[in-house]
């Protein structure tokens, strides 16, 4: 390992050890004081709000293990119904009674004390590098002040004692710069180790979420078949029966009155121009004849051609992905370029779109005013309901003054390019 790589791994390890000691302390603390209070009535307004801080605080865990080394923290929260109060005991016993913020709960403990030697090890091992070669150059002479200074298990009183510190420091630094990164991602696996659910609660985790995204499939299926019923009976249906009349009228007329017959004619055809263009725009809402001729990555350099703001497109795509699919990333990232359009002002986009490891990723960046919230009602969660029928997760990241980052993976194979399914 290198002398940077060490130093941010000492850092990294640093910061993540006063985070993992005070805040899961102090969450720890909190919690024992709420429960203390349950049977005074207290607790059970305390305790929600401090469990969903726990959340937080275990969420922002996964997400730097992440965005760190790559390590997968998966989380298996179990949604509270709507409706259920915000405090109380209703609320209180629906969050104790899910086995992940039991979890969280285990893990505080553990966070504040193992997970925190852990972390701050990097950090004492070059921090104990240093002193000794300090001691080594003179040092020695200001810290012992004429008695011993000990050095670890090493009395150190003269220059020879601290030339013996030195070579024990630049032990501790070839040992900090080796292991350094092996010590942090240890931190991170023993985080996942306790906060993974067990293999019983991800399969009931996962029951409930395949339940839940069938019966959003439905929903949305059943909302699209009335937007296409509704527009063709607003839209395509009122021309033609409009063109019909006309029609009628043209050979009521054609004897008696051709310049008007001729008219009326002109303005049928007219109406069937347009008829057939909303026809082709229903179309084209339902499945895009350039997602099915061309797939994904073609349909998506379309989409970022006909977007108001400029789009920087990067697509890598090998080959096809199942219609499904690619059919459920096209609607997401027009959903999401729609967003861009509507409500962050941007001035630019950059889209990334490609497929790694079984994994399909779509990512939109946009220089816009960022405070994106998929609970929003920006159809972000819609998006994200559309995903999870395939598995599929949505991540948005979304500063207030942006910038603002979408990203979406559904695991997903790839056909080959002359065909069309996986």
């Amino acid at each position: 390992m290198t002398v940077t790589r060490a130093t941010i791994a000492a850092a990294r390890g640093l910061t993540l050890g006063v985070v993992a000691f005070f805040g899961s302390t102090a969450l720890l603390l909190g919690v024992v004081l709420a429960a203390a209070l349950l049977p005074l009535g207290v607790g059970a307004y305390l305790l929600p709000p401090l469990l969903t801080a726990v959340r937080r605080h275990a969420d922002r865990r996964r997400r730097t293990a992440e965005r760190w080394y790559g390590t997968s923290l998966p989380a298996a929260y179990r949604p509270v119904p709507a409706g259920t109060p915000a405090t109380g005991v209703t609320r209180t016993l629906r969050l104790l009674r899910d086995p992940a913020v039991r979890r969280d709960l285990l893990w505080l403990p553990v966070d504040a004390t193992a997970g925190f030697f852990l972390a701050v090890l990097p950090a004492a091992l070059l921090a104990k590098a240093a002193e000794g070669l300090a001691l080594a150059l003179g040092f020695w002479r200001v810290a012992a002040d004429g008695g011993d200074y000990w050095y670890w298990f090493l009395p150190v009183s003269g220059q020879a004692d601290a030339i013996g510190a030195g070579v024990l420091g630049l032990l501790l630094m070839h040992l900090a710069f080796r292991f350094s990164d092996r010590l942090l991602r240890a931190h991170f696996t023993l985080t996942r180790t306790v906060l993974t659910p067990t293999g019983r609660a991800a399969l009931e985790h996962r029951v409930e979420e395949l339940a839940r995204t069938r019966h959003d499939a439905v929903d949305t299926s059943a909302a699209e078949l009335r937007r296409i019923e509704r527009d063709l009976h607003d839209g395509a249906q009122a021309r033609l029966v409009a063109m019909g009349m006309s029609l009628g009228t043209v050979e009521a007329l054609l004897d008696k009155d051709p310049e008007q017959a001729r008219t009326l004619l002109a303005k049928a055809r007219a109406e069937s121009v347009e008829a057939l263009a909303e026809l082709r725009d229903l179309v084209r809402g339902i499945h895009p004849p350039v997602l099915a001729e061309r797939g994904l990555g073609d349909a998506a350099r379309a989409l970022a051609l006909r977007t108001p703001v400029p789009v920087e497109a990067d697509v890598d795509l090998p080959g096809r992905a199942e219609p499904a699919v690619e059919s459920a990333v096209y609607f997401a990232l027009s959903e999401m370029l729609t967003n861009v359009v509507k409500h962050v002002g941007a001035g630019r986009v950059w889209l990334e779109l490609g497929h790694r490891d079984g994994m399909l990723r779509l990512t939109v960046t946009d220089d816009g005013r960022g405070g994106a919230d998929p609970a929003a009602g920006t159809g972000l969660a819609g998006v994200e309901r559309r995903l999870g029928a395939f598995d599929g997760v949505l991540a948005v990241v979304s500063p207030t003054g942006g910038p603002t980052v979408v990203t979406l993976e559904i695991p997903c194979a790839l056909s080959s390019p002359k065909t069309s399914s996986c």
